[in-house]
């Protein structure tokens, strides 16, 4: 059997999880298995969403301990399915939990374990994994030779693809034991907007916006296009008060949205490794030579404070962010 992870946000599926659901009906659909999806914690609502994306079996790891995320106790979750289903393959998306839960869980299965992958592939009835490796310059393929395999997808890569399956509903039982470490509370900040991993379009801006309030502009525009804004780790470090949580690169999210602007970004390579894998690239910049024009596939020499307002005052005439 290929069991994926499956999160669960406010009773229903998160996209990244129905992509990895989806890659794994691809796998099971190319090695003849069955595919079981498993969800964790106070509540199973949502989890019947899993069939859309070809589920043969929907199992629900269901307790009020489970109501906050706890690394030890889904880890033990995640582990303790994939015993009982007799498991060879465990997938999940490489989202903030699962590249925490994941390779717990591995350690727990004695299984090989590939993080962040962007390609999977089955050869000889074992997983092969694609990855990026030395920040994204080049793409390895990862063998495995532990009887269980465990990978994470990384969001926006794999399509979510839907495709009905038996989705047969199952409870399993929820690990018990002291664990070390439970979550007591979870601070968000508000907002309510798209986490950048998840989100289809993201401007974001360098150390050429001078200030934290010049953001502004890039606010309107991505409020505009229908998406969200993001930082390079120069303008997040800058102190002009923007949160790390918006921070793209190495040291920040690794984000493949199908649209990335960026404004002021001169595009080190730490700040590739975090967007190069975006479906289209577009770069404002005053510097002919800038890095970022390599991999953008439009470039835009010029002032970003004249540039950015036109394009924001295209896309509103277009109404491109109320149909998207």
């Amino acid at each position: 059997m290929i069991l994926v992870f499956c999160e669960l946000k406010d009773g229903k599926l998160r996209k990244p999880s129905a992509e990895a659901l989806s890659e794994g009906r691809r796998l099971a659909d190319a090695s003849g298995q069955q595919l079981g999806a498993l969800t964790v914690g106070a509540s199973a609502d949502g989890a019947a969403d899993a069939a859309k994306y070809g589920a043969d079996s929907i199992l629900t790891c269901v307790a009020p301990s489970l109501a906050s995320y706890s690394s030890d106790a889904f880890a033990a979750a995640i582990a303790s399915a994939a015993k009982a289903k007799g498991a060879t393959i465990v997938l999940g998306a490489a989202t903030a939990m699962g590249k925490d839960a994941l390779p717990r869980a591995a350690a727990r299965l004695d299984a090989g374990y590939a993080g962040d992958v962007t390609g999977l592939s089955m050869e000889g009835g074992k997983l092969q994994a694609q990855r990026p490796v030395y920040a994204g310059k080049a793409f390895a393929t990862t063998g495995f030779t532990s009887a269980v395999q465990v990978a994470t997808t990384r969001p926006n890569v794999f399509a979510a693809t839907e495709k009905t399956g038996p989705g047969a509903m199952e409870s399993v039982e929820a690990p018990a034991g002291d664990f070390k470490a439970i979550v007591k509370e979870i601070l968000a900040k508000g907002g309510g907007k798209v986490d950048l991993t998840e989100a289809n379009v993201i401007v974001a801006g360098g150390r050429g916006l001078k200030s934290g309030e010049n953001f502004k502009i890039l606010e309107e525009l991505a409020d505009a296009l229908g998406g969200v804004v993001g930082a390079s780790r120069a303008a997040v470090d800058a102190g002009w008060g923007l949160s790390h949580g918006i921070q793209v690169g190495q040291t920040g999210k690794v984000v493949s949205p199908t649209l990335y602007i960026a404004a002021g970004i001169s595009g080190a390579i730490q700040h590739l490794a975090g967007m190069s894998s975006s479906k289209y690239i577009v770069a404002i910049n005053k510097d002919p030579d800038a890095p970022i024009f390599k991999i953008a596939d439009y470039g835009i020499v010029g002032d970003l404070f004249e540039v950015v307002p036109e394009l924001t005052k295209a896309a509103k005439a277009m109404g491109i962010g109320a149909h998207h």
